[in-house]
């Protein structure tokens, strides 16, 4: 598997592996979580410059909730994303390495994208996630809006002083057996 997740994001590597094994990385899987709530479309330029431009539609992945792709996924994108390839599509259509990465696995790969409820974006209000359901999320994000306003879980635990993005909290949450962790 090769799994992507941003530098501002908490992982629950136990929970994610737990996902993964419910699929096989010898077929084609792309796993994630769209923001959007249709398909995105793009026009893009044919492949000579006397063809007229296309209209494209596909799914991608956020790369702010992360996302996975099985080693045959991985496989089938080397000749297409390869060896510098991946940063030039990217730079043809000119949007991010997530919008990429589904440009390349929806459209040109004909693979769909495998919505996982529990990949968490800072695009969504973190502040309605259920407390409850904690321990069966992957992902976990947070973003500090114009206004100052944090984008956070709502969780007890450490100071928020001391744990802003309450990233602490969480993971003494889902571990309270951990030595660092209040008990």
């Amino acid at each position: 598997w090769f799994c992507h997740f941003d530098d501002d994001n908490y992982v629950n590597v136990p929970r994610l592996l737990k996902l993964l094994d419910n699929y096989n990385p010898r077929e084609d899987w792309y796993l994630g979580r769209p923001s959007i709530p249709a398909p995105l479309e793009i026009i893009r330029q044919g492949p000579e410059p006397s063809k007229r431009p296309q209209k494209v539609r596909f799914w991608f992945a956020t790369g702010g909730a992360g996302f996975c792709i099985s080693r045959a996924l991985a496989l089938k994108m080397t000749p297409l994303a390869g060896g510098g390839k991946f940063i030039t599509v990217g730079d043809r259509i000119r949007l991010p390495d997530d919008v990429t990465m589904g440009y390349i696995i929806e459209y040109l790969l004909k693979k769909q994208l495998t919505v996982i409820e529990q990949f968490h974006s800072h695009l969504e209000p973190m502040k309605f996630l259920n407390k409850d359901t904690f321990h069966e999320q992957v992902s976990f994000s947070y973003s500090k809006g114009a206004r100052d306003e944090w984008n956070i879980l709502k969780i007890d635990g450490f100071d928020t002083k001391e744990d802003p993005r309450r990233f602490k909290s969480i993971h003494c949450h889902l571990f309270p057996h951990l030595p660092n962790c209040p008990h």
